[in-house]
């Protein structure tokens, strides 16, 4: 749910990449050792730490977010 509610981008990634470190503990604890290794390594690992980079890189300020929420509001989809 952090993943989602989250306003700053950066937290949202972190909180991802927790997640799917709880998915490869849930694969280990149901006896698959390899898949939860392979989900640590792949997933949680390269992919999520590559996100956050590309991310920090943007440097998303206060401006984007703020441009990002106008389309959320309903008179952004009416009449853009």
């Amino acid at each position: 749910v952090a993943v989602i509610v989250q306003t700053n981008i950066v937290h949202a990634l972190i909180y991802l990449i927790l997640s799917l470190l709880a998915v490869a503990v849930i694969f280990y604890v149901l006896g698959a050792p390899f898949a939860a290794l392979l989900e640590a390594i792949v997933y949680a690992g390269a992919i999520m730490v590559l996100f956050l980079f590309v991310i920090m890189m943007l440097n998303l300020g206060q401006h984007t977010r703020d441009e990002e929420r106008s389309w959320l509001s309903l008179k952004g989809w009416v009449a853009p």
